[in-house]
Order: C-alpha cells, then sequence, then structure tokens
C-alpha cells in the first residue's frame, strides 16, 4: 500500500505533465506578424492588386488624350492621326507635350462608355468561377495565369485601339475576364494561410493594393500622357505587371507545407489555428440554401452599391477615403459566415458586384448625350440612391456568425 501511495502523485505529476504538452499542441503560439511568411503573401497579393486595378483605371485617364473631344456634341466614331486642335480649330496652338505620334481618336460619349464598361462583361463571368476554381487548383495558378493574361492585353491596348474600335472592345471584354480572374481567385489563399482571427486583417492588407493602385494610376497617369504619350501609360503598367507576374510566380505558395522558407514554428502555428476548421470536401455547395440566404444578398448588394462613384471635388474624396472601409467589412464578410464555402461565395459576391461597371458607364453615357448639361447631376443622383439603398439592406441582413446551411455536417446512414 505504501508503494501504491507513493507512486500516486508521481503518476498524477506524469499525467499533468502530458496534459501541458497536449495543452501546448493544442493551443497555437501566436508567431509575430513581423517577416513573417503569411504578411510576406498579403504583400505580394497587395502588389497584385496595385497591379491589376491600376491597368483597369488607366484607360479612364488615357480616354482624355485618346480622343479629341469629350464633349457629348462628338458624334463621330472614326480616328486621326495627330493632335487635338484647340477649339478655334487651330493646331499650331494646340498643347506641345503630346506626343505628335500618339493617335487621337473621335469617339461618342457613348462609345467612350462602352469602352469603359467592356472590362466589366468579363467580371461577370469569371468572377465566381475564378474563386470557385483557385479552390480546386490553387489560387497560384489561377491568379499567375490571369495576372499575366491582363498584363499583356494592357501592353495591348495601343496595338487593339489602332486596329479599330471593335478590337478595343472586345480586348477590353478579354482582359475584364483576366483582371476579375485575379481578384476573384485569390481569396481562396486564405483558407490555407490565414488563422480565423488574422483573416480581416490579411486581407486588408491585400485589398488595399487596390486603392493604391488607382491612387497611382490617376497621379501619375496624367503625366505619363503628356510627356511620352497616352500608349506609355499602357506600356509601363503592363511592364509593371509582367514584373509582379514573375514575383508571384517564384514566391507564392498555396500552402504552408510546401513553402521553402517559412520558419518551423510560423508553420505550425498556422496549421493549428486551422484545425478548428474542419474542411470535407465530400460536402457539396448548398446551392439553395446560398440562393435563400439574406446575409449573402446582403454582401451582394453591398459590394455592388460599393462599385457603382463639389466642393465636387472635396465630396469626391472624402467619399473614397470612406469607402476603403467596405474592403476590411463587406467584401471579406463571407469569411465569417461561410469560410467552408468562401473562395466561391467571395468571387459570386464579386461577380455580382461586376455588373456595376458594365452599367454604370453606358448608363451614364446616355444620360449626357439626352442632358449635356445637367447629364452629371443626374449620374450622382442615381449613384447616391444606389449607394443607400445597398447600405440599408446590408444593415438590415448582414450578418457576422457563421451560417448553419455553412457549418459542418456528419453524414449517418441507417
Amino acid at each position: 500500500m505504501a508503494t501504491k501511495t507513493e507512486l500516486s502523485p508521481t503518476a498524477r505529476e506524469s499525467k499533468n505533465a502530458q496534459d501541458m504538452q497536449v495543452d501546448e499542441v493544442l493551443i497555437p503560439r501566436k508567431v509575430p506578424s513581423l517577416c513573417s511568411a503569411r504578411y510576406g503573401i498579403a504583400l505580394v497579393l497587395h502588389f497584385c492588386n496595385f497591379t491589376t486595378i491600376a491597368q483597369n483605371v488607366i484607360m479612364n485617364i488615357t480616354m482624355v488624350a485618346m480622343v479629341n473631344s469629350t464633349s457629348p456634341q462628338s458624334q463621330f466614331n472614326g480616328s486621326s492621326e495627330g493632335l487635338p486642335v484647340d477649339s478655334f480649330g487651330d493646331l499650331n496652338k494646340a498643347p506641345e507635350s503630346l506626343s505628335a505620334k500618339a493617335p487621337v481618336y473621335d469617339w461618342s460619349p457613348q462609345i467612350q462608355g462602352i469602352i469603359f464598361g467592356a472590362v466589366g462583361y468579363g467580371g461577370i463571368l469569371t468572377m465566381a468561377p475564378s474563386g470557385y476554381l483557385a479552390g480546386r487548383v490553387g489560387t497560384k495558378r489561377v491568379v499567375g495565369v490571369s495576372l499575366f493574361a491582363t498584363s499583356f492585353l494592357t501592353l495591348c491596348i495601343p496595338l487593339a485601339a489602332d486596329f479599330g474600335i471593335v478590337f478595343l472592345i472586345v480586348t477590353r471584354i478579354v482582359q475584364g475576364l483576366s483582371q476579375c480572374s485575379v481578384i476573384g481567385g485569390q481569396f481562396a489563399i486564405w483558407e490555407k494561410w490565414g488563422p480565423p482571427h488574422e483573416r480581416s486583417r490579411l486581407c486588408s492588407i491585400a485589398l488595399s493594393g487596390m486603392l493604391l493602385g488607382c491612387f497611382s494610376a490617376i497621379l501619375i497617369g496624367g503625366f505619363i500622357s503628356e510627356s511620352l504619350g497616352w500608349p506609355f501609360v499602357f506600356y509601363i503598367f503592363g511592364g509593371i505587371g509582367c514584373v509582379c507576374c514573375l514575383l508571384w510566380f517564384i514566391v507564392i505558395y498555396d500552402d504552408p507545407t510546401s513553402y521553402p522558407w517559412i520558419s518551423t514554428s510560423e508553420k505550425e502555428y498556422i496549421i493549428s489555428s486551422l484545425k478548428q476548421q474542419v474542411r470535407s470536401s465530400q460536402q457539396p455547395l448548398p446551392i439553395k440554401a446560398v440562393l435563400r440566404s439574406l446575409p449573402i444578398w446582403s454582401i451582394c448588394l453591398g459590394c455592388f452599391s460599393h462599385q457603382c462613384y463639389i466642393t465636387a471635388t472635396a465630396l469626391l474624396t472624402l467619399s473614397c477615403a470612406l469607402s476603403t472601409l467596405c474592403q476590411s467589412g463587406i467584401y471579406i464578410n463571407v469569411l465569417d459566415i461561410a469560410p467552408r464555402h468562401s473562395s466561391f461565395l467571395m468571387g459570386a459576391s464579386r461577380g455580382f458586384s461586376s455588373m456595376a461597371p458594365v452599367i454604370v458607364p453606358t448608363v451614364s453615357g446616355f444620360l449626357l448625350s439626352q442632358d449635356p448639361e445637367f447629364g452629371w447631376r443626374n449620374v450622382f443622383f442615381l449613384l447616391f440612391a444606389i449607394n443607400l439603398s445597398g447600405l440599408i439592406f446590408y444593415l438590415i441582413f448582414g450578418e457576422a456568425d457563421v451560417q448553419d446551411w455553412a457549418k459542418e455536417r456528419k453524414l449517418t446512414r441507417l
């Protein structure tokens, strides 16, 4: 009995030690974010989003230099070589800084609206499939190939415009297919790289590249057009995209287990953090439940209304600044309510919102042609109504908890 009494505390101590070891394995130790692999992935995605959005926006800047008039009275759709003339028709008084070799086209506001909106047609078709495909074959392939495609097509824009309006519109549509595949396919990477409590931060870092890309393209696009000619805007940003694509294929891996430069502690931290989200590849996407889910529709409508944009300058600047808060709210809300199907649903919501870049330029061109003097006022009133309705719908039906149809279900057989 004495022997048993002496061994009993030792056995208890041994058991407690084992429990402490188990707890250390189950409870992940947070790895500092500075210089970590997962934040490096977010930074690379930041530059990819910077490149993609810059390539999307530069047409809005170069259009001023590409056409000889942006007024609604221009109805002729031909093209001409040389400098735009001034209001008195004097070619010699045209701005000397513009390149004489850059072609100038006569495009009406309706044609310009179609050119602006053409890139959005691709988004409607590819945003959701790209997210689903990235979840199946890997984000590295989907985003990498799409990034190269949009960069190459950006280089081809001046040549396509020279061939004719049809070639330019087709090029823009295919470019939209590629750009939206980059945006829709990137979210699948956080299913294996993003610890649940860090996903919002990681996604925000990656998505903030969109704002920087838009800002940079608007800031320097005009300077490049004035000094070198508008074709060089496409050449420069297309070349940046090719370099970024090379960086993508070298640095990015689909999961931390295959990443060659990640530390052991960070790898264990990410893997142990994701063990709580067991994913069954056999569980299908509940399409009917998704279509009946008001939180999903609130995300889609919120993204749509956000995509649709005086003291005008002050209000527009403030609007752009505040709209960036949507990146860490509406746009990644799917990761909260349905992490299991986030890659597809993120692409689906983005795809739904991509109808806005198609509809808005076309409708704006129509309103401007109908009322050249007050057309812009009607455009902004319409956009205000769309934004407000999307906000109200999201505030009423938006959720942050995992939905019942997105939870793990154990299949039992009778």
